[in-house]
């Protein structure tokens, strides 16, 4: 089937569409109705149906496929490899889900899950979808302050921590962050799950709240644990993402239309059938990670690699070897990784005997066209480009080769999905933009199976936060967009104020508040500013209080500290200014679009609601002199 009569009929016959789709996975009992649309624009699909993810990613593969690898982690930050085959993935992860259960983890309960790349990452994700639990994985680069939130608001009744990670050959202590989240937390949970490595052997435990995994793992090692069927519109996970606001959101995704758009995905986007191999170099605690490091590889009975470690470590050979040595059909990357890359001698693209790999995605970031060229040339296969949010939870634009490889266009990820049912709207009239004209990005609802169901306990932030935008009911993505007269989509940036740092969200606000937090700063504005490596880079410009009787450099350098204690170092200002003034409306509002096209070197755009001009001077003079800390 070609891609137009494909996508033509998940948009004119949305539940005969998705009623196919849903065959690429096991129910336990098949769903009464495809869709029900009751209460726009919240949606339900695969109404009464029942089943599990964990059953899909491994118990329906046992008997096909129990020996063939099912999951490979390596770390070449330890040095170490584990191979599992489906069938020694299905015991280590009733193992952990027993361990869970013995802890009091039930059905519908939340577990924080506060792990780098390692195996038991996935062990602790599928224990937790078998019994029924919400998994909500942070990332480990994140800081106290950010654990702390996630926590407060899923409530969990149990976090699962590593004593560490690495990054680089650093040791990255992960339980002092652990322990100061839980102070700062007004809901800590009873129990901290502690998966050791021993990599920080001056680690601390708190009596009676923390356990030590290997221990419990013991005493549960031929433990068979049942399987609990969840209708398929109950949650499966929480992943917390940046917000306009301090407060993160809880992208809750539901069970059997996620496990039905990751078959769908995984066959017809990513071209991976059963016992082909698939890597993507994603962290665990984004949504690639959960979606293509863990859940949909396995659901499709694929062999997943998990890595953790440098593209550059031990050598920039390392990615490429590992799909030489692993037989990869179809990677799965960030267009930063691949800019890393770039600054490296381009023989090691042909080192390595890369036969067997067919295609690299790229997404996380827009995917600069010079990039694209380099990497497409270098590794001689497509280079596809794909769109998506941690809200889609997989890819809204791109190409389908597992279906029909459309014609490549550098700079654009390509076409709708199925059933994502796209607009470019002018942000003025409301109306569909023309082809060639920029607009926002939105989607008409109902969304499709796999997209957030709602945001965690908060309907109405929901509604707000995605479908208060505009007159008519549709789903903003909060990015600006054009699209040619192909339906070739292109993405240019974001409409409000979050930036994207190598394929990581961050909230300008959260990284306002943390250096509000510093005595001697009045007022301070975060922007993203283009970065040739990382797509965006925050930087600040703060104004101080008068009495603050300390040098501007000293109080720039705390402010980044300040951040990075908070928010973690993915957060760091690449710069920051101390000015006298900063531009605002004669209604107060900061003019952030201006400062961001002051440092980019653009038009700063309409002035004329400006309050004082001296302001947009003043920052003016601080580029030009360069930024107080960098």
């Amino acid at each position: 089937m070609d891609y137009e009569t494909f996508y033509r009929h998940s948009i004119e016959a949305p539940e005969a569409f998705w009623a196919e789709q849903a065959q690429l996975i096991d129910w336990q009992t098949p769903p009464r109705q495809v869709l029900d649309y009751s209460r726009p624009p919240f949606r339900r699909w695969f109404v009464g149906g029942t089943t599990n993810l964990c059953y899909n990613a491994i118990d329906r593969h046992l008997e096909a496929r129990g020996d063939q690898l099912a999951l490979v982690a390596i770390s070449t930050e330890t040095g170490l490899t584990r191979e599992l085959s489906y069938r020694q993935l299905h015991r280590e992860v009733n193992v952990f889900a027993a361990v869970l259960a013995a802890l009091d983890v039930q059905r519908g309960d939340r577990v924080v899950i506060y792990l780098p790349n390692i195996a038991e990452a996935v062990f602790a994700m599928l224990a937790c979808a078998r019994l029924g639990a919400i998994h909500s994985v942070v990332f480990g680069g994140f800081a106290a302050h950010n654990l702390a939130l996630r926590i407060d608001d899923a409530q969990p009744k149990l976090l699962i921590a590593a004593d560490a990670g690495m990054r680089g050959g650093k040791v990255i202590p992960y339980k002092p962050l652990v322990d100061a989240a839980l102070e700062q937390s007004a809901a800590p949970p009873p129990h901290v799950l502690i998966v050791d490595r021993g990599l920080d052997p001056q680690m601390t435990r708190v009596a009676g709240r923390d356990l030590d995994y290997a221990q419990l793992r013991k005493a549960h090692e031929q433990a068979e644990v049942p399987v609990a069927w969840l209708e398929s519109n109950e949650p499966s996970y929480l992943l917390y993402t940046s917000g306009t606001t301090g407060k993160p959101k809880g992208i809750q995704r539901d069970v059997g239309g996620y496990a039905v758009a990751m078959a769908m995905s995984v066959r017809y986007i990513f071209d991976i059938a059963p016992g082909q191999v698939m890597f993507s170099t994603s962290d665990v605690g984004w949504a690639v990670g959960h979606s293509y490091n863990v859940y949909g590889p396995l659901i499709a009975g694929a062999t997943s690699l998990l890595y953790e470690g440098l593209p550059t470590r031990p050598d920039p050979g390392i990615w490429w070897y590992l799909c030489e040595r692993y037989s990869v059909r179809t990677m799965f990357s960030s267009p930063t990784g691949i800019r890393v890359l770039k600054k490296q001698d381009p023989a090691w693209l042909r080192k390595y005997d890369l036969s067997s790999l067919q295609w690299l995605f790229l997404a996380g970031e827009p995917l600069d066209e010079p990039t694209a060229h380099w990497i497409t040339d270098g590794l001689g296969v497509p280079v596809i480009d794909n769109y998506w949010q941690t809200e889609t939870g997989w890819p809204a634009i791109t190409l389908m080769p597992g279906l029909e490889l459309k014609r490549v266009k550098f700079g654009s990820p390509g076409l709708p999905a199925p059933g994502y049912r796209m607009k470019v709207i002018d942000e003025a009239t409301g109306e569909e933009a023309a082809p060639g004209h920029k607009g926002v990005l939105v989607f008409e609802p109902p969304l499709p199976p796999g997209c957030l169901s709602t945001v965690w306990g908060d309907d109405e932030r929901y509604l707000s936060s995605y479908f208060g935008h505009f007159k008519e009911l549709l789903y903003s993505s909060l990015d600006w967009a054009i699209r040619d007269e192909h339906g070739y989509t292109t993405i240019l940036g974001r409409t409000d104020d979050v930036i994207n740092v190598a394929g990581h969200r961050l909230g300008t606000r959260e990284i306002e508040e943390s250096v509000a937090t510093h005595p001697a700063v009045a007022e301070a504005a975060v922007i993203g500013v283009r970065d040739e490596l990382k797509g965006q880079v925050p930087v600040v410009f703060a104004t101080l209080k008068q009495d603050a009787g300390t040098q501007a450099g000293q109080v720039a350098q705390a402010m980044q500290q300040r951040v990075v204690d908070q928010l973690g170092g993915i957060a760091r200002p690449s710069r920051v200014y101390v000015v006298n003034a900063l531009p605002k409306t004669r209604s107060g509002k900061l003019l952030r679009r201006s400062l961001q096209a002051l440092a980019e070197q653009r038009d700063p755009g309409d002035l004329s609601t400006l309050d004082d001009p001296g302001a947009l001077e003043e920052i003016r003079r601080a580029l030009e002199r360069g930024p107080d800390q960098t």
